[in-house]
């Protein structure tokens, strides 16, 4: 049965197995690119691998920082995996509880200070991130739960409110 545009069969059945076995729940997510030192090109791309194929995807720097903008910046595509991180969770949680969504938009939104990219101070490059979450007309309460545990469960807010290990290995 699917609700939401979320398979609930296929979602559950994992749900059980990650129940019986947490080691099912735990997933390794990988992505990896090339700088592309070509005039006139996006500067880095990316085949991301995913269930039913490839998907290639670009990013080029904005004019002011010395990319030619013809791509998203890697800003624009870190603010698209949290919006889309979070609707999917936030999705995902209504289907579970059986409330149906004709309406959800989720925006991103952040302002950056690109001093310290810049080598000219020490403030935070990013000092906020905001969610703008658009739900067609439900239960209030419903969708107060919904978003409360979606801003839990949401593993992209996650990665921003909470402190993760960085290792960087040069080859």
């Amino acid at each position: 049965m699917k609700l939401n545009n979320i398979n609930l069969d296929k979602a559950g059945t994992f749900v059980e197995e990650a129940k019986a076995d947490k080691s099912k729940a735990i997933k390794i997510k990988k992505v990896e690119g090339a700088w592309n030192f070509n005039e006139g090109k996006p500067q880095f791309a990316s085949t991301l691998e995913h269930a039913n194929g490839i998907t290639i995807v670009e990013a080029d720097g904005p004019p002011f920082m010395g990319g030619s903008g013809i791509k998203p910046d890697p800003v624009q595509y870190c603010l698209f995996g949290l919006a889309a991180c979070f609707a999917q969770t936030f999705a995902s949680i209504a289907a579970e509880k059986g409330v149906e969504l004709k309406k959800l938009k989720v925006a991103a939104e952040n302002k950056v200070n690109l001093s310290r990219a810049l080598g000219l101070g020490n403030e935070p490059i990013v000092e906020r991130v905001k969610l703008l979450v658009e739900v067609n007309d439900v239960d209030k309460s419903k969708i107060k739960e919904i978003e409360q545990l979606a801003k839990e469960r949401c593993p992209g807010v996650y990665c921003l409110t909470n402190p993760i290990k960085l290792d960087i290995e040069l080859k």
